[in-house]
């Protein structure tokens, strides 16, 4: 049976690398989200672009799309701020009914489906509310808070039970990747940040608040981690936390990612970056005319990612947040032991950001 890959958010962090990992695996892949991806690799796939809020444009399609064997559920509804709108219910019910929109045509036709991933995060921790239990793992009952993905998962459960299906679930911790212009990745933010202060003559000084060590994972592992879930019998009907496999400091991480930018780093300078950018348009403007970058305003490059920076940088505590550590054991007892660099993974990302002309390069800056 040949393998025909379902990528849903295909625009956003995740989704983005999973459309790559199974377009260079040569599966057949169809990408679902409003905006068409730009992929470096530049292969061709097959590419509809629907809101999934839209419950009759859903139906449409994915009535259609009956040869579909493994599904990537990666799509995401944020509201502007985005910190705020994590405990309210209509975010949580738009988050559902986008699943639903896509499950109920898709599993009525797609005889042959096989695996189905969903994302998590941890959230599912509690994270944004509470001190987390150090390490989090997988085992934990569900954190006693409203939340879309156990709206999510129960109604994934139901539809695996239904239809005979398998599926995991993903929990990453701080994904970092290619996409500019989503709710959360600070590669785009990171980049903007640093070439602005460039611009304006100044040293590019850390923004963020109190010291603490933190974890991240590259959006490349996860979607290995997706790859592999698929075909692997040890990954059916589990969760799964998702890191790099090392951890990090902010101020120990900046220095690399400015040298990689050609941007002189500066001492600490504490300040909100959504306060920073709201003045900032005609400053970006000048270094996308300066530097021939593709022409994206500051809103389109950023999107919600500087309400995430002040979240993970922790600006504005006066100590610093609790630990939020996640064990990945499990995943590794369950076969996939995969590792990446943690600063490899910021300064990869900020050069393909440059590559792709969407940050300035340090070849074509002045400084």
């Amino acid at each position: 049976m040949t393998k025909k890959v379902l990528v849903l958010g295909a625009s956003g962090v995740v989704g983005y690398s999973a459309l790559e990992q199974f377009i260079n695996e040569d599966c057949e892949v169809i990408s679902v989200s409003r905006r068409k991806p730009e992929l470096s690799s530049g292969k061709p796939f097959q590419h509809f672009s629907v809101d999934l809020r839209d419950e009759e444009k859903s139906k449409q399609l994915f009535s259609q799309l009956t040869d579909v064997t493994h599904v990537v559920y990666a799509a995401l509804f944020e509201k502007p701020g985005l910190i705020e709108g994590w405990s309210e219910q209509d975010q949580m019910d738009t988050n559902l009914q986008m699943m639903k929109n896509v499950f109920e045509p898709l599993c009525a036709v797609a005889k042959n489906l096989k695996h189905v991933t969903t994302l998590q995060g941890t959230k599912a921790y509690g994270i944004h509310l509470h001190p987390m239990p150090i390490p989090a793992k997988e085992k934990a009952p569900r954190d006693k808070h409203p939340n879309f993905y156990w709206l999510q998962e129960d109604y994934t459960r139901a539809k695996a039970k239904e239809y005979g299906f398998d599926f995991t679930i993903l929990r990453p911790q701080l994904i970092i990747g290619a996409p500019y212009g989503v709710a959360m990745n600070l590669a785009p933010i990171i980049g903007a940040f640093a070439a602005i202060c460039a611009e304006e003559g100044e040293p590019c000084g850390f923004p963020g608040g109190p010291s603490y060590v933190w974890e991240a994972v590259d959006a490349r592992l996860v979607a290995k981690v997706i790859s592999w879930a698929g075909e692997s019998e040890a990954a059916s009907g589990q969760h799964f936390n998702v890191t790099n496999g090392d951890v990090f400091e902010w101020r120990n991480l900046w220095p690399a990612m400015m040298e990689t930018l050609g941007i002189t780093a500066g001492d600490d300078k504490p300040m909100s970056v959504v306060d920073f950018m709201k003045e900032k348009s005609g400053v970006w403007n000048k270094i996308v005319e300066k530097h021939h970058l593709k022409a994206n305003s500051l809103k389109d490059l950023i999107g919600e990612s500087h309400h995430y920076a002040d979240f993970c940088f922790a600006y504005g505590l006066d100590s610093p947040p609790p630990p939020a550590f996640v064990s990945s054991i499990k995943l590794r007892q369950a076969g996939f032991c995969d590792v990446m660099d943690t600063q490899e993974t910021f300064t990869d990302w900020l050069v393909h950001l440059m590559d792709r002309h969407i940050l300035p390069s340090p070849k074509n800056r002045k400084i």
